[in-house]
C-alpha cells in the first residue's frame, strides 16, 4: 500500500490559542478531565491513519471500538482496497483480511508487526488516543499545554504529540513517533466518550 502521509496530514488550519489558566487551576481541570475519560470504557472513532517504519507504510481509514480491554480495529485503504481487521484483549490478538488467512498471537503488535511490518503499540494506543498515560507502561513525561491539556506524552520509547479542538475532552490529532517509526491520526468522530466539535472538524 503506497505511503500516503501528506493526505493525513491535511491544511493548516489556523485556531485561536488555547487558554492560558494559572497552573494549579489547569492542573485541577486536567484531573477532571482525566477522571472522565477513563470512567468511560467503552468508546469508538473513526478516522483517517497513516502508518510508517523503515520504508514501509500506508494509509488509509480507521475505525477503533473499545469495550473495556476488548478492542476491534478495522483499518482499510480505499486505493488499494485492502482492509484488515484486528481484534483481541489481553493476551490474545487475531488479524483478518490478510492474504494466506489469519493471524493470531498474544500480543497484537507482534501480530501486526509480523504480518505488515507496521509498528502500532495497539494496546498501549487505546490509551495514548485519548491523551492518556498507557496502563501498566514505563512512567511517563508529560507535556502540558497552557489549559492542562497534554502537548505531548513520552512512554515507552514513543512521543506522541496531539493537537486538540477548542473544548472538549478528547484530541483532534495525534503523531506519536519512535525512532522509524511513525504513527498520525486525524480523528474525524469521537463516540461513547466526553469529546466536544473541534474547529478543523475532527471531534464528535
Amino acid at each position: 500500500m503506497v505511503l500516503l502521509l501528506s493526505a493525513c496530514a491535511g491544511q493548516g488550519v489556523r485556531r485561536p490559542p488555547p487558554e492560558v489558566l494559572p497552573t494549579a487551576v489547569a492542573a485541577e481541570r486536567e484531573a477532571g478531565r482525566i477522571a472522565r475519560v477513563r470512567a468511560d470504557d467503552e468508546w469508538s472513532l473513526t478516522g483517517r491513519i497513516a502508518v510508517s517504519n523503515a520504508g514501509k507504510g500506508g494509509s488509509g481509514r480507521i475505525e477503533w471500538n473499545q469495550r473495556g480491554e476488548r478492542y476491534e480495529v478495522a483499518l482499510s485503504a480505499p486505493v488499494t482496497r485492502q482492509s484488515w481487521r484486528l481484534a483481541g484483549g489481553p493476551g490474545e490478538a487475531r488479524l483478518d483480511g490478510l492474504e494466506g488467512g489469519p493471524r493470531e498471537g498474544v500480543d497484537a503488535a507482534a501480530v501486526l508487526h509480523e504480518a505488515t511490518g507496521w509498528d502500532i503499540p495497539v494496546e498501549a494506543l487505546a490509551d495514548w488516543l485519548r491523551a492518556l498515560p498507557a496502563a501498566g507502561a514505563a512512567a511517563p513525561r508529560i507535556v502540558a499545554g497552557p489549559d492542562g491539556r497534554p502537548l505531548s506524552i513520552e512512554q515507552a520509547g514513543w512521543t506522541i504529540a496531539y493537537e486538540w479542538p477548542l473544548t472538549g475532552d478528547l484530541p483532534s490529532r495525534l503523531d506519536a513517533r519512535r525512532g522509524d517509526a511513525r504513527v498520525r491520526l486525524i480523528v474525524d468522530q469521537w463516540q461513547g466518550a466526553e469529546a466536544a466539535p473541534a474547529s478543523d472538524g475532527a471531534g464528535r
